[in-house]
């Protein structure tokens, strides 16, 4: 059964405020803890939680304390979640405002802000910091620590690809090698723990599936040591590429870096059509309190029958047949769902094969570099498509021959259709010098006790 998780990033993300959503729909705290202790950076930082609300929504406020910094979470920066900027455009973390921050002086009035705009005080914020740049961390460095701790393979895939992405945009934009570029987005501890919880939150909720609805940025200006920066950040609008985003809250910054890397590893769609059933909701909690909650929505969703996959198809008549074969191998290897050949007839009368694959949004990528690579092809074609699906129900039934595993097609509760694996039909054919039509009377015989 393919779970799924709707983001409702009407008020932005960070990567705090992701956390905070996904203990709030059931994420064991003290798991995630145990779980991000396997980075052995316990010296380094705690996370704590409450509960909190925003104009009457109570939901759960996740906070990194740096411990050489003693500052709550530097990725829950913004004017609109909080103001202690994780855009180290200078190459160190500067507090850059309007008055200093003395160590032990509260914010408990408001000053003016970026855009003219007057904001709140900083939430408990009582202390000075500053992360020079040889404190923070790169990419390279942070790959290893990742690699080395006992964080299981998902977590560990997942938090790379998202450090990845953060990366690729920075090193766009200060013009260094992937590798070697100081994050001055996520270099902080802080920050870090922010990304690798989001992954370990994933994997303890066990998320097939992330929509998510267009991502509010914000619209103005953020005060760094270079300057004013437009919003949002040149790593966040880098990173949010391609996906569709809207700036209805003025004068703050609603999405961080962090949030929008968040996005682009996971969500694979940005569905116009809203309708579904919510088994389950949890808030983020951010730190600012404005006009609207400020918030994350996240929404666990009952699975749906149909679902958005693409077909990408091109047509082939200048390669072997043991070639396309081999062709077809790779594709799967990378994520096909399905991949089918069809014999065709091109312009002039030439015989061709139309190659068709089935796929995830995210695999589409990796797919079209296997057929420009493994095939003659120089273009394809790709569409979205809905693919419709019955439940399906696993069994396993005990044979003189062996055990078989049996896939049961349901609707509406009622079975419509039953079959034995081909693959392990054919094993116990082989193994006991039986013809495969014995094994399968033998099933159906063992289906029908």
């Amino acid at each position: 059964m393919v779970k799924t998780l709707y983001l409702d990033c009407f008020a932005g993300i960070s990567g705090d405020m992701f956390m905070g959503a996904m203990v709030d729909l059931g994420v064991d705290f003290e798991m995630l803890k145990s779980e991000l202790s396997k980075l052995g950076l316990d010296h380094e930082f705690d996370i704590e939680m409450r509960r909190d609300s925003k104009l009457g929504i109570f939901g759960t406020k996740v906070d990194v304390i740096d411990h050489n910094h003693l500052s709550h979470s530097h990725e829950d920066h913004n004017d609109a979640h909080e103001h202690s900027h994780e855009h180290k455009h200078a190459h160190e973390h500067l507090h850059e405002h309007v008055h200093s921050h003395e160590a032990d002086h509260s914010h408990g009035h408001a000053h003016q802000g970026h855009n003219g705009h007057t904001h709140e005080a900083h939430h408990d914020h009582k202390h000075a910091h500053t992360h020079d740049h040889d404190q923070l961390r790169n990419f390279g460095e942070i790959k290893k620590i990742i690699q080395k701790s006992s964080l299981s393979e998902r977590v560990k895939g997942d938090s790379l690809k998202i450090f990845e992405l953060i990366a690729k945009a920075e090193a766009k934009i200060h013009g260094k090698a992937v590798d070697e570029v100081h994050f001055h987005e996520v270099g902080a501890i802080d920050s870090i723990v922010d990304v690798i919880g989001a992954a370990i939150c994933m994997a303890l909720l066990e998320i097939d599936t992330v929509l998510a609805s267009p991502i509010e940025v914000g619209d103005g200006f953020v005060k760094c040591a270079h300057g004013k920066m437009p919003v949002p950040a040149p790593a966040t609008a880098e990173i949010l590429i391609g996906a569709p985003t809207l700036s209805k809250v003025k004068g703050y910054e609603m999405t961080t870096p962090t949030g929008a890397a968040i996005i682009s590893a996971f969500v694979t769609d940005f569905p116009e059509n809203k309708r579904m059933k919510a088994q389950k909701i949890g808030y983020g909690m951010g730190t600012r309190n404005l006009e609207i909650p400020n918030c994350l929505r996240a929404i666990i969703v009952e699975d749906q029958k149909n679902q958005s996959q693409w077909i990408i198809e091109t047509n082939i008549d200048d390669m072997s047949s043991e070639q396309l074969v081999f062709a077809e191998e790779r594709l799967f290897a990378v994520g096909a769902l399905d991949v089918y050949k069809t014999a065709i007839i091109m312009k002039k009368g030439r015989p061709a094969i139309k190659m068709t694959i089935l796929a995830k949004t995210e695999d589409i990528e990796a797919l079209q570099k296997i057929l420009f690579t493994e095939t003659t092809s120089i273009g394809l074609r790709k569409y979205s498509v809905d693919k419709v699906m019955l439940d399906r129900a696993y069994q396993q039934v005990e044979t003189q021959y062996g055990s078989v595993t049996i896939k049961t097609a349901l609707l509406e509760g009622k079975i419509v259709n039953q079959k034995p694996e081909y693959e392990e039909c054919k094993r116990l054919a082989l193994e006991n010098q039986v013809t495969l039509s014995e094994i399968y009377k033998t099933v159906n015989e063992a289906l029908m006790k």
